[in-house]
């Protein structure tokens, strides 16, 4: 009797403990992506249990993103990002370790980088760093130059550092490069992120103690930049409600797009008559706009009893309709988007795309723009840019200068 017991209780825990079927290793994983060039650009993920179904972290500092769509075919795994539309596809190894590919889907064509990832190894960019020979906590000055040196870009890095350890960010006037992570190795920052989206690697050499010199970024499948920075406290970004401006005598916005069921939506409905409204204009493939959304989409839902709406203004990479609902509704459901999402038409890099959808503005800046539009109808405030929070202190403080905004658009 007491032996059947035994075996009775040993059934029951069985069929109770986390099973995964696709063999992949709980705890935390080295991967890392192989461009054609022999850089390698590593990130780090973890693997966890959801009711014995696994699920993936990215980790990128103190960003985290869920992964939850893993299915196995075979001896092979797709792993589905939740957004920027793009999959893994890799071989378990008999070692426990995968190998594969990385596939980046747009409009016409898909784009591959290498994949390896390997399970209970916990470095990112250097299995044993050299000691640490400067801090490089602060603010830095940052001037980012094409290889043919035709074209540049002032940003502001803002870095911390505990030990070797090393966490920040730069900022931009269209928004920030989200979480960055590394080590200072000796005299050589090394930060990496990759996210679905941001496929990032830079590296500079520590030149004294405010000198971030012979910096190369390595961005997406190719890219290439050089770059430099001074510590500089005093850094910053020209403000960002003074870039995007409307035409003048023409403070008036006017549109009408479909949303997601195909019915067309402008500012002349019912729905938005009396209130204050902000305009996102915005992308599925854009990750500050990803930031932005998930903060709106949760101040929208404690915030539009107020008097206030909200309205997302896609510019999808494709300009098929159908296509293009694909895309955002995948982004409305992660975030539950409950103000409408609409269709332009219009992709992000058509040069005419303010003629085509906002003639009234201008000196457009880059994605996400929010548009602050008062009770009558009239453009209040025009923000380029996110700063979202991978930026610390300017996330909050934008999210204080957004509520002060609309606080007086509608009159609390």
């Amino acid at each position: 009797m007491k032996k059947s017991w035994s075996l009775l209780w040993l059934v029951i825990l069985a069929g109770c403990a986390p099973r995964h079927d696709t063999g992949l290793q709980e705890g935390i994983w080295r991967g890392a992506l192989q461009r054609a060039d022999g850089i390698e650009i590593p990130f780090n993920f973890e693997v966890k249990d959801s009711l014995g179904k696994p699920v993936v972290e990215i980790i990128n500092g103190a960003g985290r993103m869920r992964v939850d769509s893993i299915r196995q075919q075979g001896d092979t795994l797709h792993i589905h990002m939740p957004f920027f539309d793009s999959d893994f596809e890799a071989l378990l190894q008999k070692d426990g370790s995968l190998k594969g590919r990385w596939i980046k889907h747009y409009p016409d064509s898909d784009r591959v980088l290498g994949f390896a990832a390997t399970p209970h190894t916990g470095y990112r960019l250097v299995e044993s760093p050299g000691k640490a020979q400067q801090d490089v906590s602060g603010r830095w000055a940052a001037t980012f130059t094409s290889l043919d040196r035709k074209d540049t870009l002032q940003a502001v890095g803002e870095f911390h550092q505990d030990a070797g350890q090393v966490t920040g960010t730069f900022l931009t006037v269209s928004g920030d490069y989200r979480y960055l992570a590394g080590v200072m190795d000796g005299d050589t920052l090394k930060l990496s992120t990759f996210d679905g989206s941001h496929v990032y690697l830079f590296r500079a050499l520590a030149t004294g103690d405010s000198l971030l010199s012979e910096g190369m970024f390595y961005a997406g499948f190719s890219g290439v930049t050089r770059w430099e920075a001074r510590r500089d406290s005093t850094a910053h970004l020209p403000d960002a409600f003074s870039l995007t401006t409307f035409r003048p005598g023409q403070e008036k916005l006017a549109f009408s797009f479909p949303d997601l069921q195909g019915n067309p939506v402008s500012l002349a409905d019912d729905r938005f008559r009396d209130k204050a409204v902000i305009v996102q204009i915005m992308g599925s493939w854009c990750p500050n706009c990803m930031d932005e959304t998930q903060f709106m989409s949760d101040w929208y839902r404690r915030n539009r009893s107020r008097g206030v709406e909200v309205i997302g203004l896609c510019y999808e990479r494709s300009t098929d309709y159908d296509q293009a609902v694909s895309q955002v509704l995948t982004f409305k459901r992660r975030f539950d988007v409950q103000y409408p999402l609409l269709i332009t038409g219009v992709t992000p890099s058509d040069p005419h795309l303010l003629e085509k959808t906002l003639p009234q503005l201008q000196h457009f800046v880059g994605f996400p723009t929010t548009i602050f539009i008062d009770r009558e109808g009239h453009i209040a405030r025009i923000h380029a840019g996110f700063s979202g929070p991978g930026t610390g202190a300017h996330y909050q403080a934008y999210i204080r200068e957004f509520n002060h905004i609309v606080d007086q658009l509608v009159g609390d």
